[in-house]
């Protein structure tokens, strides 16, 4: 069983306002999970009773849409936690959470969460600000769907893969969506987002190497995104 109070993650969320008799009793009762790439952490509709502290890996949280295409809506990282509002406004997940690479897990259960939002101030702040955040990228996110062609879409996503994610040794994304994906990510066909790409990597601004895609050009992409 991993010791909490150890585990460098959790001061990139809201855990970080916890104190060490709290992580003790979070050590005690949480789950570790390892979860492989493709794999469900939860799936939309499902009651998740408690909250997932990601430890390593990205998953993506999307939508399928009534034609059956999967809509994503915010990749999660490493130190970030799932599941927050589900908890506090008692609803069902509105999302999937699907692996993107391996990952690891840690499931704290609903009840013991519970008891540090009634007992430590901070630590319901910092949940509220997260939640508020999140709100506040979804009020982007979607002026950016209105009034971004795709392809500024598209170049801005890639910029946003780089800076969040970063790269490999050889400069390509770390982060490697599918063509699908990438394009479930700017809201457009798979067929139009691997045109599109093709048109960046002709005009200098990415490669393409073979699957990957490394930016070539930053500036060039930042202007496009904005």
């Amino acid at each position: 069983m991993g010791k909490c109070e150890q585990c460098i993650v959790r001061q990139f969320s809201s855990l970080k306002a916890l104190g060490k008799e709290e992580l003790l009793k979070i050590a005690d009762c949480k789950t570790s999970y390892a979860i492989k790439k493709g794999e469900h952490i939860f799936e939309e509709g499902e009651i998740t009773n408690g909250i997932y502290c990601i430890k390593d890996g990205v998953c993506k949280l999307s939508k399928l849409s009534s034609n059956g295409k999967d809509q994503i809506v915010k990749l999660f990282k490493a130190g970030e936690l799932l599941g927050q509002r589900s908890i506090i406004s008692e609803e069902p997940a509105n999302l999937s959470a699907v692996a993107l690479e391996d990952m690891e897990v840690c499931f704290i259960p609903k009840n013991e969460i519970m008891q540090f939002f009634n007992q430590n101030n901070q630590f319901s702040m910092n949940v509220m600000k997260t939640i508020c955040g999140d709100l506040k990228e979804a009020d982007e996110h979607m002026v950016d769907m209105a009034q971004k062609s795709v392809k500024e879409r598209l170049a801005g996503t890639l910029i946003y893969l780089e800076e969040t994610f970063g790269t490999e040794t050889d400069g390509t994304l770390h982060l490697q969506l599918s063509r699908e994906e990438l394009a479930g990510m700017i809201g457009t066909a798979t067929e139009s987002c691997i045109r599109l790409l093709s048109e960046l990597n002709k005009n200098n601004l990415i490669e393409l190497v073979g699957k990957r895609i490394k930016i070539v050009d930053k500036n060039k992409l930042r202007r496009l995104a904005e």
